[in-house]
């Protein structure tokens, strides 16, 4: 599996991109806000990256954030949504602003990206429901949304399921720091 590539943008041509790695050219597609993102051809780029091994072809796909890959992997194992259609959700919305259609239950902004009709903009927002960090509380927003990610994942790393630390991400105070959060869900899971 290729995680992350480091090397010399060499091409840009919407939605894919050429990167050199040490004297190999890759060729991987990008949704549009990574390629809003890049630097100019000819500079250092570093591409956190998503293999898709199929009969007829290998695909590999960049993304400039962890958040945008983990959110492309949750989009693939949603039934009925490929490779291309999570790209086309990627570049029609950001990571934080799919969390927020998904917290409002926005079928009608997902619509809005090509070739998500109405059922498969439904399904997305019932599957996506517990997958992504969506936070409801209110004085959640957007820039809160990478400190709640982080909580998250110490959650999971210490053994916590999805459910249960989301729910518990849910019970505090977005403002808090990181090592405060973490003592707060922690107790509030120690909870019988």
């Amino acid at each position: 599996m290729i995680g992350r590539l480091n090397g010399v943008l060499l091409e840009k041509n919407p939605p894919q991109i050429l990167v050199d790695v040490g004297g190999l050219a890759y060729e991987v597609d990008v949704p549009m806000s990574t390629f809003y993102n890049l630097p100019q051809t000819g500079t250092p780029v570093t591409l956190h990256t998503h293999l898709v091994v199929r009969e007829d072809a290998h695909l590999l796909f960049g993304f400039g954030t962890e958040a945008e890959r983990n959110a492309f992997r949750q989009l693939l194992r949603i039934s009925g949504v490929g490779a291309r259609t999570a790209l086309a959700v990627l570049s029609g919305l950001s990571v934080a602003d799919l969390q927020q259609a998904i917290a409002a239950r926005d079928a009608g902004r997902l619509t809005k990206i090509p070739g998500i009709g109405k059922k498969t903009a439904e399904r997305l927002l019932l599957e996506l429901r517990d997958k992504l960090d969506v936070r409801i509380s209110a004085g959640a927003g957007a820039p809160n949304v990478s400190a709640g990610n982080d909580v998250l994942h110490a959650l999971l790393a210490l053994g916590y399921n999805d459910k249960e630390a989301a729910w518990a991400v849910k019970q505090i105070d977005a403002a808090l720091p990181l090592a405060e959060a973490i003592r707060q869900c922690l107790k509030l899971l120690s909870k019988p």
